[in-house]
């Protein structure tokens, strides 16, 4: 190993060159290593203190009333946008439900159009006239009525009412009307 040191330090002070001209850059940590060859490594007992890092606190802020208003009012907000969802899908449950109505009674118009239409057709009168034992009426049946004479009519004059009569009367109309109103 001795042989080995004695090496490197002549290849540095420059008495033999080994191939190449070039200058070995780890030549210091090559010899550091072969001086202290077969010691045991020193270890440097370092007193280690462990800081804690300050913080920065941030200074407590006051809520402006501003924002809490603000902050409601986006809340009212948006529970009437859902309000206004929830009217708008129990009117399309109703328009669907009408619609599907609707189609039924169309149904049924059709129905009792034809069923209409089968009762004034003469042919089936007749039949089922026939069918409840009618027959045409004979001549001595028929019967004939003279209103040759003028037409006269006799009119009555109701009555004035009394006031009280008709102020109750004016009462009931307008509290009725205002009944209608709201249903």
């Amino acid at each position: 190993m001795a042989a080995t040191a004695r090496e490197l330090r002549y290849r540095q002070g420059g008495y033999s060159v080994d191939g190449n001209l070039a200058r070995e850059l780890d030549w210091a940590v090559r010899e550091r290593e072969l001086r202290h060859a077969g010691e045991a490594p020193r270890h440097q007992e370092q007193a280690v203190v462990h800081e804690r890092p300050k913080v920065l606190v941030r200074e407590r802020q006051q809520i402006s009333l501003f924002s809490v208003l603000g902050f409601a009012a986006v809340a009212g907000l948006a529970v009437l946008v859902l309000m206004s969802y929830i009217q708008l899908t129990a009117l399309t449950a109703d328009t669907v439900a009408l619609k599907q109505q609707l189609t039924s009674l169309e149904t049924e118009h059709a129905t009792l159009t034809s069923q209409y239409e089968q009762m004034f057709d003469l042919t089936t009168v007749r039949t089922a006239a026939e069918a409840a034992g009618m027959t045409k009426p004979s001549a001595s049946q028929i019967c004939y009525l003279d209103v040759s004479g003028g037409d006269r009519a006799v009119v009555y004059q109701a009555e004035e009412p009394s006031v009280l009569s008709s102020v109750l009367t004016s009462l009931s109309h307008s509290f009725y009307a205002v009944v209608e109103y709201f249903q």
